[in-house]
């Protein structure tokens, strides 16, 4: 499925872990529709990422960003504010996976999982909301996952913070419906041809004593639908949620082809 709309032209889209795979999917896709896209990443290749944009005659600006940086994080979207315009969208794509036994998680494990996928979800919506408040409109879309509502085994930690930002979901579309603001989460189960992928299925080969066959084998058995998710189903539901869904707000829907369904 391939969808379109007029909804976003020249408005300011930001999305982060936008170097590349499912992030640079999304932001491809706002900068395809006349969005003004920044993307935002940790990895220098972000840069060029935007650049391969703006060569193809969309508007893109790469930034390079450590986002459990608060100060950092609110400087860069009060300057992206200032010079590009009041932000509409922003997707929290951005985000670290681990994976090994409960017991050999020591401190610095689960503070990377909730420093990443929770604070840095939280310090983004912090920069944006600001012009989303004063131009009464917007959309927030955080990922979550599959493993955020049903957790994971051998992924205690990444459950936890995935969870969080369900909640942390919920709490804020409750404060900034006033606003018109809708935030929602998407909880994607397992996507294929992903860094995140490539990170969990080796962390199964080596704690499950499995190949990589089986362990897709495994996985996909358990999806009702047959196959893992593809990155163009998470991309494509974003961008019904960014262009569309004015009805939506405090959901965290699943993409997981039945995986989930609660």
């Amino acid at each position: 499925m391939s969808l379109f709309s007029d909804n976003l032209k020249g408005k300011v889209c930001v999305v982060t872990g936008a170097a590349k795979s499912i992030g640079f999917a999304i932001a491809e896709k706002y900068a395809e529709q006349g969005a003004k896209t920044v993307l935002i990443d940790i990895d220098p290749l972000v840069v060029k990422s935007a650049e391969e944009l703006c060569q193809k005659g969309y508007f893109a600006k790469g930034i390079v960003l450590n986002i459990t940086d608060r100060d950092a994080v609110l400087k860069c979207f009060a300057e992206i504010v200032s010079e590009i315009g009041d932000i509409y969208a922003l997707v929290n794509n951005a985000g670290v996976v681990d994976q090994r036994p409960f017991e050999q998680n020591d401190e610095a494990v689960f503070d990377r999982m909730f420093k990443v996928n929770v604070y840095g979800t939280a310090y983004c919506i912090q920069g944006a909301i600001e012009s989303m408040k004063k131009n009464r409109d917007g959309r927030i879309i955080n990922f979550a996952s599959k493993s955020g509502k049903t957790g994971s085994a051998l992924m205690a930690p990444y459950s936890a913070a995935k969870g969080a930002v369900i909640v942390l979901t919920q709490a804020l579309a409750y404060e900034y419906a006033p606003y018109n603001i809708k935030i929602n989460a998407v909880c994607p189960g397992i996507t294929d041809a992903t860094g995140v992928w490539s990170n969990v299925s080796a962390g199964y080969i080596d704690n499950l004593k499995l190949s990589k066959e089986e362990v897709v084998k495994k996985f996909t058995a358990k999806v009702p639908l047959g196959r893992l998710t593809d990155k163009q189903d998470v991309v494509d539901f974003v961008f019904f949620l960014t262009a569309s869904g004015d009805y939506c707000t405090g959901q965290a829907f699943n993409i997981t082809g039945g995986r989930e369904m609660h």
